[in-house]
């Protein structure tokens, strides 16, 4: 679970449209370099142009990224849904979304861990069982980062 990184707050400039900062897209390509290691199988990502450009900065060569429209304003029991979602063949899902929800999420999924979610933050979590049968409090949180 990936929060967009740190994006622009421009005025005139709809919440859809906001791209990210340079320390934004710095921070994009220091999290691919932690996430490469998990060999992500595909990405899923709201199609705002901060978690747009978050998703293809990661720099992870051959993985498929498919931009959700439901992940953008999604609640947290509309992420459960997407994600349980997932073709059985995926082993590793990398979603990248926006807070609170992606947050909300983690904690769902795993406990209170960290009180914070900063921009370009992810929680790696794994699960027991397959896509379809994610439930609140069955992952465990395995790694993090915060930049």
């Amino acid at each position: 679970m990936l929060r967009h990184a740190k994006a622009e707050h421009t005025p005139g400039v709809l919440d859809f449209d906001r791209v990210l900062t340079k320390r934004g897209e710095r921070n994009s390509r220091e999290a691919g370099e932690l996430i490469a290691r998990l060999t992500p199988d595909l990405i899923v990502a709201s199609p705002s142009a901060r978690t747009r450009l978050t998703a293809e900065l990661l720099g992870l060569e051959g993985v498929p990224i498919e931009f959700e429209r439901d992940v953008y304003e999604a609640y947290t029991d509309e992420l459960f849904e997407i994600v349980r979602r997932t073709d059985p063949e995926i082993d590793t899902l990398v979603l990248v979304g926006h807070n609170p929800s992606v947050h909300d999420l983690v904690v769902q999924l795993s406990g209170p861990q960290t009180e914070t979610f900063k921009p370009g933050a992810f929680a790696v979590i794994e699960l027991p069982g397959p896509w379809e049968e994610l439930d609140p409090g069955t992952g465990t949180l395995v790694d993090g980062h915060q930049p």
